[in-house]
């Protein structure tokens, strides 16, 4: 078992090692989701009506609030490693660096304007 060739490992070709912690938090956000997302279903469906009040008070509650920003973070997580193996995969040259670049911004924007939106209705706004 070698490590390639000396101008491979010079060029820095081959594994970046990476790929097994992506993997896994792949997978425990994809586990986090379908726990918060049956949360968030059944506790929709335990609400006697879907006025704004009514939404807007449950949603208000400590428990209900730390879920849903709990759900916010790992749904947008998981969404971002998604699309960074895809543009990994199907981007390349200098526009893969542009393209995760931007990924990242856009996808931390949403997931801060979602948790922000959360905490202003936990706090009565």
């Amino acid at each position: 078992m070698g490590n390639g060739t000396r101008i491979g490992r010079v060029r820095g070709l081959g594994s970046a090692h990476e790929g097994a912690h992506h993997w896994l938090i792949q997978r425990f956000t994809a586990i986090g989701n379908l726990v918060l997302v049956l949360w968030f279903v059944f506790g929709l469906a335990m609400l006697p009506n879907y006025s704004f009040t009514t939404v807007h008070g449950w949603l208000a509650s400590p428990f209900a609030a730390t879920a849903m920003v709990l759900l916010i973070v790992s749904t947008f997580w998981h969404a971002r490693l998604g699309m960074q193996v895809m543009i990994e995969d199907y981007v390349h040259g200098a526009n893969r660096f542009a393209a995760i670049v931007l990924l990242n911004l856009v996808f931390f924007a949403a997931a801060v304007f979602g948790v922000v939106s959360v905490i202003r209705i936990a706090l009565g706004a």
